[in-house]
């Protein structure tokens, strides 16, 4: 049976969700890189990305039932949260590279690329979107790091 949408609250694990999203979202922006820039680049960034997932799914697979597994569950949470920060400043140096030639980012169906301010528009959505993860994800893990410190004090 569903729950309402207005009567739904955030999960205790979405962080993990939040995370899996970002990952997907960050490598179709990788994707957007010229070849000269992604044999350099892209490679890094995606393992940033995927230790952001690794680290929740491991966070949230220890079940906090004493002191030993609340600290283990911290630190996953806290790996998680510095991979989160180096991703967002990696794909900050991506998206200025991109900006360079936003058009060499796109081209259609046909192969051709789109014009300046359609891909400069596309560009900034794309970043736009992944901005939002990371700060819903940020808030996601901080979330849980608070809680998982109250109920350490219990």
């Amino acid at each position: 049976m569903s729950v309402l949408k207005a009567k739904r609250t955030t999960s205790k694990a979405e962080f993990v969700n939040t995370a899996n999203q970002l990952y997907v979202e960050t490598l179709n922006f990788l994707t957007r890189l010229s070849a000269r820039y992604s044999r350099l680049i892209a490679e890094d960034i995606a393992h940033l990305a995927g230790g952001v997932v690794d680290q929740a799914e491991m966070a949230n697979s220890i079940y906090p039932s004493d002191d030993q597994r609340k600290t283990l569950r911290k630190a996953h949470l806290l790996e998680a949260r510095a991979s989160l920060k180096a991703l967002d400043v990696r794909l900050t140096h991506c998206y200025l590279l991109m900006m360079q030639n936003p058009e060499g980012c796109f081209t259609n169906s046909k192969g051709v690329q789109l014009k300046s301010a359609d891909a400069v528009e596309k560009l900034d959505r794309m970043a736009e979107s992944l901005g939002l993860l990371i700060d819903k994800e940020d808030e996601l893990l901080r979330g849980v790091t608070k809680a998982l410190a109250q109920a350490k004090k219990q």
